[in-house]
């Protein structure tokens, strides 16, 4: 049964059209697929979604990508896009459950407590045979956003040295194990490969199944057998930031405690001199 997290694609199907519901598509893939959630979300999309860009709705200052955009950028953002405090909000992505967890922790690290992810995401809604409709976004009225962030939320470089020296809390790296390990390239040019000293790896995929998260029974499954204890703090981390909120969510779903999500991630960490890279089994 869906928790507070998520909606069915039939409690929104029953909602659309509702001026105090935003459907929000946050769709984004990997720079080596060569799709474009952008494209895609003009191909085909939720009727009266609008579209949230990570890569543009970002702190581009940072040189990192799709970093936590500033309060100031985010509540303009929200304005244009029609989407408001008082608001309920609806995440989905094209993938079932990818770019759309991203986007649901940067609203709940905003404070926006009316946030939750489409179940199954645009593949379910489409598989059932729910409307659709093509061309861009026609968004309401602007509305007023308050962005309220909450420092929690996020992992800085330095809380996870802390972290990793001192053992504060464990930090789990949502990649691919062949990432992790080092034994396949990071998507993005002058990343090493590799893993930070004393982190753990569960592989995003582990933990999603047919575009869903798996049961809080078998989530709880995979983290134990992946060393990570429930019972204590935990800091996501991944490439770039998106996968690192699925894990948030899983932890989360499974009852365990969510220290941060370290937003500048592998792309952050790979990319410093200061900063040392594991390679082969933990």
């Amino acid at each position: 049964m869906p928790t507070r997290n998520f909606c069915t694609t039939a409690e929104l199907a029953a909602e659309l059209g509702n001026p105090d519901l935003g459907v929000i598509d946050a769709s984004w893939h990997l720079p080596n697929t060569g799709r474009i959630g952008a494209a895609e979300f003009r191909f085909a999309h939720i009727p009266g979604a609008v579209f949230f860009d990570i890569d543009t709705i970002a702190d581009l200052e940072q040189g990192l990508p799709h970093m936590l955009p500033k309060p100031e950028a985010l509540a303009k953002a929200m304005s244009a896009l029609g989407l408001g405090d008082g608001m309920r909000l609806v995440v989905y992505d094209a993938l079932g459950l990818f770019a759309a967890a991203r986007v649901w922790w940067t609203l709940r690290a905003y404070g926006v407590e009316e946030v939750r992810i489409l179940q199954g995401g645009l593949t379910q809604w489409v598989k059932e045979g729910r409307p659709v409709e093509a061309g861009a976004a026609r968004p309401g009225p602007p509305r007023s956003f308050t962005p309220r962030l909450d420092e929690s939320f996020v992992a800085s470089l330095e809380e996870v040295r802390e972290a990793l020296a001192t053992g504060s809390a464990q930090v789990v790296d949502a990649r691919p194990a062949e990432r992790f390990y080092g034994h396949a390239p990071e998507p993005r040019a002058g990343v090493k490969g590799g893993h930070m000293p004393g982190s753990l790896n569960l592989p995003f995929v582990d933990i999603v199944e047919h575009g869903r998260l798996k049961s809080p029974d078998a989530l709880k499954a995979e983290f134990a057998a992946h060393g990570v204890d429930l019972k204590k703090p935990i800091i996501t981390t991944c490439g770039s930031g998106v996968t690192a909120a699925i894990l948030a969510l899983a932890v989360e779903e499974a009852g365990g405690k969510v220290e941060g999500l370290y937003d500048g991630s592998w792309a952050e960490w790979g990319s410093r001199d200061d900063c040392q890279a594991v390679t082969g089994p933990a």
